[in-house]
């Protein structure tokens, strides 16, 4: 596998956007971790992402929960409460820097407890270590509904439906399990470089790069609408950031083949602009459509993102409506010591 000028910034984007997928689970109690670690994030080490994928191994981004051990590693204070409140990270409103400043933290379960009750634990840690305070609401805010074009959707239905992940499968060799609201999703590095998202009944995409055309690729022999909204949320949102939710207002039911192409220049921007330490797109790189980060989250900006999901006979529409709210009272930027 050779090292190509680009790889590094795009594959730890889409490792993110697979990630970020699994932010939240419910949990019936109010447990506390035994012993938790709390540090700030080092970081990305381009050189040593390349060699992990090299050797066949997955960076550790996300959650990882098992009967002994809970990691949460290189997750913005945003992505830490939305897993910890069982809520989306753009349904947290609070200081913008929630979505820029980054912690590894890895706590020890206590004897007989589940990977279920570790959001309650996860949320006693922060309320501890960050003093965070935080209360519900129900608030009208801006949306972008993902609806039918005028000239109606261009989709070709999948014969096939997707199933819930089975969480006591074997893992595959290059393979990741992360948990969300939902059941489990896999993660799954290809051997042609792309990666692979098994989100359970919401379908499966691969994302693949082109690094000579500076594109990322998501792709889907079969999902479903809400599936895709998802990952247009993730993409925009780029780490826990300011963009919009998008909402699946099709009334489109089943299951469905999809591709999108979207610029590396649009990626690494709304990366950079949410604080993600990356590099900044090749000159000249994504090509005519490439845009700014403000235009990759607005519908009038052109970005390749509408104009992807726009060749699908869709189209994302400026709308509000009634989003439930973690609105965050009091929260402190440095943590108490370990």
């Amino acid at each position: 596998m050779k090292t190509r000028s680009g790889f590094g910034p795009i594959f730890a984007v889409s490792l993110l956007l697979a990630a970020g997928a699994a932010f939240g689970q419910t949990a019936p109690s109010n447990p506390a971790f035994e012993v938790a670690t709390v540090k700030p994030s080092p970081p990305l080490d381009m050189a040593k992402l390349r060699e992990q994928v090299q050797a066949g191994r997955m960076p550790r981004f996300g959650p990882h929960i098992d009967a002994a051990q809970a990691e949460y590693i290189y997750m913005t204070l945003k992505d830490l409460i939305a897993n910890a409140y069982n809520v989306k990270a753009y349904q947290i409103t609070g200081p913008a820097w929630l979505a820029t400043e980054r912690f590894d933290i890895v706590a020890k379960m206590p004897d007989g407890a589940s990977k279920d009750d570790a959001p309650k634990m996860l949320q006693a840690l922060l309320e501890e270590r960050f003093k965070l305070a935080a209360h519900h609401d129900l608030q009208e805010q801006p949306v972008l509904a993902l609806v039918v074009g005028k000239d109606g959707p261009k989709l070709k239905e999948s014969p096939a439906t997707t199933e819930p992940v089975d969480e006591n499968a074997p893992l595959k060799p290059g393979e990741r399990q992360l948990d969300t609201p939902n059941g489990p999703v896999r993660l799954m590095r290809n051997a042609d470089g792309s990666n692979t998202i098994n989100m359970g009944a919401k379908g499966i995409i691969t994302q693949r790069m082109d690094i000579q055309a500076q594109t990322m690729s998501l792709e889907s022999s079969s999902v479903t609408m809400a599936g895709f909204a998802d990952m247009l949320t993730r993409i925009l949102q780029m780490g826990g950031g300011g963009g919009r939710q998008v909402v699946d207002m099709t009334d489109l039911k089943g299951n469905y083949q999809v591709a999108v192409e979207i610029s590396l220049a649009d990626i690494i921007a709304m990366a950079r602009a949410q604080g993600m330490n990356l590099p900044a797109a090749p000159a000249g790189g994504g090509g005519a459509d490439a845009s700014p980060a403000s235009a990759a989250s607005d519908p009038s900006g052109g970005s390749t993102v509408f104009a992807s999901v726009k060749k699908l006979g869709l189209k994302l529409e400026p709308r509000k409506a009634k989003v439930e709210e973690l609105v965050i009272d009091h929260v402190e930027k440095t943590p108490t010591e370990n």
